[in-house]
């Protein structure tokens, strides 16, 4: 029988899989900037004995799905470090989009924002999102992932989940 850890990493693999990331499970030796989880080539290698939040497999998977296509090859590692792109502008799409795979596939987003991530403010962007403050949602309307405001689907429904 699943204990609730294996439902939640179970949802969250089939969800990645569903929208084109690559997740492999394998042993991880090397030093992760997210324990247990390390981005090679643009897709995810996760290691289940190190991790210790599930939630942070959407955190980095959004850093592959906000990267353009184009790009993500080049993803390893630690990205927030990489000179790609707009790396700075992505963390803040990365974010939100972390937050609406969560409402997604409907895990608490408790999971995603612990108290141990985002520089400690995970209750801040907690409290944010639930008085509708969805910081970033321009960059992601701009990326082309979700609506905009003037359309009948309101955010965190997203139109697609992968950049191109």
């Amino acid at each position: 029988m699943l204990n609730n850890t294996d439902k939640i990493m179970n949802k969250i693999f089939s969800f990645l899989d569903e929208i084109g990331i690559k997740i492999t499970l394998k042993k991880i030796k090397e030093k992760t900037f997210l324990p247990g989880i390390l981005i090679r080539h643009g897709n995810l290698i996760v290691d289940k004995d190190k991790l210790i939040y599930p939630g942070d497999l959407l955190h980095e998977a959004g850093h592959i799905a906000v990267t353009p296509q184009r790009e993500r090859q080049y993803l390893n590692a630690n990205v927030s470090s990489q000179n790609l792109s707009n790396k700075e502008g992505e963390e803040i799409a990365t974010i939100l989009w972390s937050y609406a795979a969560a409402q997604h596939i409907n895990i608490p987003i408790e999971l995603v924002f612990h108290e141990n991530g985002y520089k400690g403010d995970s209750s801040w962007l907690i409290t944010q999102f639930a008085h509708k403050n969805y910081i970033g949602l321009p960059l992601l309307q701009w990326m082309g992932l979700t609506y905009q405001e003037d359309s009948t689907f309101k955010f965190p429904e997203m139109k697609k989940w992968m950049r191109e």
